[in-house]
């Protein structure tokens, strides 16, 4: 499930569920039509996100090429911890700005 909202920076688009091959065609065209000319900076809330794909996630770092390409950003929002962990194994929270991220990384074991 997906939706776009009006944000303090733009359009912020929500994903929700999960994202896979079957529906990476229409969050990248979701997506894709979020971005006309003269956007800068799109942010995408993907914490009701379950689960994200290779080609989910390959679809957020064409996007966030595109506006780093402009001079501008790519920013996810509080990614759960399989996604976050998507992310990093494939490189791609390099490319973005995640914020909330925290609430996406393990916790550090206790010393007793």
């Amino acid at each position: 499930m997906s939706s776009v909202a009006a944000g303090e920076s733009g359009q912020v688009i929500t994903l929700s569920g999960e994202t896979d091959l079957t529906t990476v065609a229409r969050v990248t065209a979701l997506i894709s039509g979020q971005l006309p000319a003269g956007t800068l900076e799109l942010t995408i809330d993907v914490s009701g996100l379950r689960f994200a794909d290779t080609a989910s996630i390959r679809a957020l770092v064409l996007v966030a090429r595109t506006l780093t390409a402009r001079g501008g950003r790519l920013v996810l929002l509080h990614p759960q911890p399989p996604v976050a962990r998507a992310l990093a194994l494939l490189g791609a929270d390099q490319m973005l700005t995640i914020r909330g991220q925290d609430a996406g990384q393990p916790q550090a074991a206790e010393e007793s």
